[in-house]
Order: structure tokens, then sequence, then C-alpha cells
């Protein structure tokens, strides 16, 4: 049984491993969840394919405009001469 802990905490870290090894794992590669969790570190395959489905859902609804897209300013230091 995997702990409630680790399914439902991610760090910035484990989120962005787990970006890297999207990109590197895709639907096609055998094993992918077993491999996308070797790359995160500290998490199942279950737990890994669990927050991909949650990444779908969440593009899905604000796509379909369920949510608004985040309004980022461009002003900052790259606005500066």
């Amino acid at each position: 049984m995997a702990s409630r802990s680790s399914s439902s905490s991610w760090t910035p870290k484990q989120n962005k491993l787990f970006e890297k090894a999207l990109a590197k794992y895709d639907k096609d590669t055998p094993d992918r969840w077993q491999n996308v969790a070797k790359a995160v570190g500290g998490k199942s395959a279950e737990e890994v394919k669990h927050h991909y489905e949650i990444l779908i859902r969440d593009v899905r609804d604000i796509e379909s405009g369920r949510y608004p897209y985040p309004n980022y300013n461009s002003s900052g230091s790259s606005d500066e001469a």
C-alpha cells in the first residue's frame, strides 16, 4: 500500500523530473509508468500514472474554457535595456 503523503504531495523538483520523464518516455514506450516513476523517485508507477491523468484532465478543462488561461504579465527584467 502506497503512503498517502507520497501520492498526494509532489515537490517542485519531482514535478520537473516528471515533466522531463514524460518527454523522454512517450506513450509508446514499454513500461512507461515504471520508467517515469524511476526517473521521478519516491513515487510508484500507479502514482505517476494518476498524476498524469490529473494533468490531462486539468489541461482539457482549461482548453474547454472551463477555467481561464492564466494572465501572465510580460513586464520584468526582460523588458529593461
